[in-house]
C-alpha cells in the first residue's frame, strides 16, 4: 500500500515538472525560427512612410534639454555676467541670477508705500557690507554673524567671568569689615533725595538687565526648561517691559549725573587710592573723599560714558530720536553698539553691586538708611570725615527747616580714643 502511494506521488511530481517546462519553452519557440535548420527569408525593408507610421509616437509634456545641445556654453559669452533676466532666460531657462544679483546688490525697486513710512520697502536684500567680525556679505547676514559669533558668546563669557571673580574674591577674602568699634555717632552720607534717585535708577537698571539677559541668552538656559510657548510669552512680556522701562532709566540716569557729579569730581588723591588698589589686596585702605576712585570710575565710566551710549542707542532702537529714517542698516548698527555697551556696563555695575552689598560691611545700610557711623567714615573715607570734622561739610545735610542744630561729631582725638 505504501509503495503504491509513493509511486503515485512521484508520478504527480513528474507530470507537474513536464507542464512547467512546456509553459516556459512554448513562447520561445514561437519567437524563434524552427530548429529544423530551414532558413527563413529576410523581410523586405519597409518604406519611410511605413516606418514613420510604425514608429511609436513621442510622449507629450515637458522634455528635459540635452546640455550638449547648448552650443556654445552660455557662460562662454563675454557679456554673460551683464545679461538681463530676459537674455539669460534664452540660454538658461529658469536661471534668474541677474534678477537676484540686483536684489542682493541693494537695488531699489518700485513700492507704493511712502518713503517716510517704509524707507526700504523696495529693497528685499540689503547691500553687501563687512562689519567688525563678519565676512563681506549682505548687511543682514553680517549683523547676524556679529551677534551670534561675537556678542552672544563673548558677552556671556564676560558676565560669567565677572561673576566668578567676585565669587572667588568673596569666598577667599570675605567682606571688608570695620576694624575699629562703632562710636554710635552718625553722619548723614546720603540724603532722602539722593537715595530716591539712586534706588529708582538701580531698579530700572536691574529690570532692563534681567529682561535683556532673557532676550539675549534665554534660549540657551530657559527655553529647554519652559518650552517654546511659555518662553515665547515670557520674552514678549519682558521685551515690552524693556521698552517701557527704558525711558524711566533715561530720566533717573540724568538725575544721578546731576545729583552726584560734584562729589565724584576727580582729585589728586584718587591716584594714590588707585596706586594702592584701594586696599583690597592687603594693607590699609587709602584715604579718600566722599567717593573713592573706584566709585568715581563707576560713575564716569559706567553711568556717564557707557550709560550715555546705552541710552542713545536704546532710544534709537525705540525710534524715539527725531531726524532719523531708521533703516535696517542703522538699526543693526545701533543694536550692536547697544549690546556691547550694555554688557560692559553690566560687568562694571556687578562690581559696584558687590561692594555695596556683600563686599563691604555698612555700605548697603548707608544707602538704605542714609547714615554711617563715624568709625566707618573715618576708616573708609578719611578725607571726607576730616572735612566734616573741620566744619567744611555739615554732618546732617538734609535737616528740615526749623529743626534744632544737630550735635557736632566728636573731634578726631575723641574718635581715635573711642
Amino acid at each position: 500500500m505504501s509503495v503504491t502511494i509513493r509511486t503515485r506521488h512521484a508520478f504527480h511530481a513528474l507530470l507537474a515538472t513536464a507542464l512547467l517546462g512546456w509553459a516556459a519553452v512554448a513562447p520561445a519557440q514561437e519567437a524563434t525560427p524552427a530548429a529544423s535548420g530551414a532558413v527563413t527569408a529576410s523581410p523586405a525593408p519597409a518604406s519611410p512612410a511605413a516606418a514613420a507610421a510604425a514608429a511609436p509616437k513621442a510622449e507629450g509634456g515637458i522634455r528635459s534639454q540635452n546640455i550638449f545641445d547648448v552650443k556654445p556654453e552660455a557662460s562662454a559669452d563675454p557679456n554673460y555676467l551683464n545679461q538681463t533676466n530676459g537674455e539669460r532666460n534664452k540660454v538658461q531657462p529658469g536661471n534668474n541670477a541677474p534678477m537676484w544679483r540686483q536684489v542682493s546688490g541693494g537695488v531699489t525697486g518700485y513700492s507704493s508705500l511712502p518713503v517716510s513710512q517704509a524707507p526700504e520697502a523696495g529693497n528685499l536684500i540689503q547691500r553687501f557690507v563687512q562689519y567688525p567680525g563678519s565676512r563681506f556679505t549682505n548687511a543682514g547676514e553680517a549683523w547676524r554673524q556679529v551677534r551670534n559669533d561675537w556678542i552672544i558668546p563673548y558677552g556671556a563669557a564676560l558676565l560669567f567671568v565677572t561673576l566668578l571673580a567676585l565669587a572667588i574674591f568673596y569666598f577667599t577674602r570675605g567682606p571688608i569689615r570695620l576694624h575699629g568699634t562703632e562710636t554710635g555717632r552718625k553722619i548723614e552720607r546720603f540724603t532722602p533725595f539722593e537715595r530716591a534717585t539712586h534706588w529708582s535708577n538701580a531698579l530700572a537698571f536691574v529690570t532692563l538687565a534681567i529682561s535683556g539677559i532673557v532676550m539675549a541668552f534665554g534660549k540657551f538656559f530657559l527655553l529647554p526648561v519652559l518650552g517654546s510657548t511659555l518662553f515665547g510669552w515670557l520674552a514678549y512680556v519682558l521685551k515690552t517691559v524693556h521698552n517701557f522701562v527704558g525711558p524711566l532709566f533715561v530720566v533717573t540716569t540724568l538725575f544721578m549725573i546731576f545729583t552726584f557729579i560734584r562729589s565724584n569730581w576727580p582729585s589728586k588723591d584718587d591716584f594714590t587710592w588707585l596706586r594702592h588698589g584701594g586696599g583690597l589686596f592687603g594693607g590699609k585702605e587709602p584715604a579718600s573723599h566722599r567717593f573713592n576712585a573706584g566709585e568715581k570710575a563707576v560713575f564716569w565710566g559706567g553711568v556717564l560714558f557707557l550709560g550715555s551710549i546705552v541710552i542713545a542707542s536704546g532710544l534709537f532702537l525705540d525710534k524715539l530720536l527725531p531726524g532719523f529714517v531708521y533703516t535696517r542698516g542703522e538699526m543693526q548698527v545701533a543694536h550692536m553698539v547697544h549690546a556691547v555697551a550694555t554688557l560692559l556696563m553690566m560687568a562694571m555695575i556687578m562690581g559696584h553691586i558687590y561692594i555695596g552689598t556683600l563686599g563691604m560691611d555698612g555700605a548697603y545700610k548707608a544707602m538704605r538708611e542714609g547714615y554711617v557711623d563715624e568709625a566707618w567714615a573715618r576708616e573708609h573715607h578719611k578725607l571726607w570725615y576730616d572735612d566734616i570734622q573741620a566744619g567744611k561739610i555739615p554732618a546732617q545735610r538734609s535737616q528740615p527747616a526749623g529743626a534744632p542744630e544737630p550735635a557736632r561729631p566728636a573731634t578726631a582725638q575723641q574718635g581715635t580714643s573711642a
